[in-house]
């Protein structure tokens, strides 16, 4: 089966009449060190919503500018291992404004990429190229960076939402994803 018949055979299992919204809100990432996190988190101008200290745990929680999703890190929160939380996708809509900003912040993180394919970055690394989409084509230029813990945050460069219907005109995407989505929303 083809990356089109996959993602047409996942689009035709789920309805979007009678569906309640279900946004997700909170990811939960394992760390080793907490106020060491709660500095680095910090660090990357994220909202401090809150850092509450009970009995036996403790709850941290901050929110990425402009994120309807937060995160959640602590004592006794998760039993997953400090730094095993991968590929965490933060959207934003100029890479290299993106980037500029972590390393004025003293923040490493990786020069941008781009998959060869055009479809996604391979966790493998294969396939990548160095720089971002050189068409700067949404959802095409990646950069990646790693909490103390090792967790692993992924900025995606996003300019134009994908709606599930692409004009043949329309340059935005990558030809290769163009065609996923075209072939999946086609009507038998």
């Amino acid at each position: 089966m083809n990356v089109a018949e996959k993602y047409k055979e996942s689009v035709a299992q789920t309805s979007p009449a009678g569906t309640i919204d279900m946004k997700l809100e909170v990811v939960v990432i394992p760390v080793s060190d907490v106020d060491r996190s709660k500095r680095f988190y910090g660090d990357l101008g994220w909202r401090l919503d809150i850092d509450y200290i009970g009995d036996d745990y403790r709850v941290i929680q901050f929110t990425p500018p402009g994120s309807g999703c937060s995160v959640i890190f602590g004592r006794n929160v998760t039993t997953a291992s400090p730094g095993s939380a991968q590929g965490l996708h933060l959207i934003v809509s100029d890479i290299e404004a993106a980037r500029a900003d972590l390393r004025r912040r003293g923040i490493a993180i990786s020069e941008p990429f781009h998959d060869a394919g055009g479809i996604f970055h391979h966790t493998n690394g294969l396939g990548l190229i160095g720089g971002p989409n050189p068409r700067r084509n949404s959802y095409a230029s990646f950069a990646s960076f790693s909490d103390p813990d090792g967790n692993g945050w992924v900025f995606q460069e996003v300019t134009a939402r994908l709606t599930g219907r692409i004009e043949p005109t329309d340059t935005r995407f990558t030809p290769e994803i163009m065609n996923v989505i075209r072939n999946a929303t086609k009507h038998p």
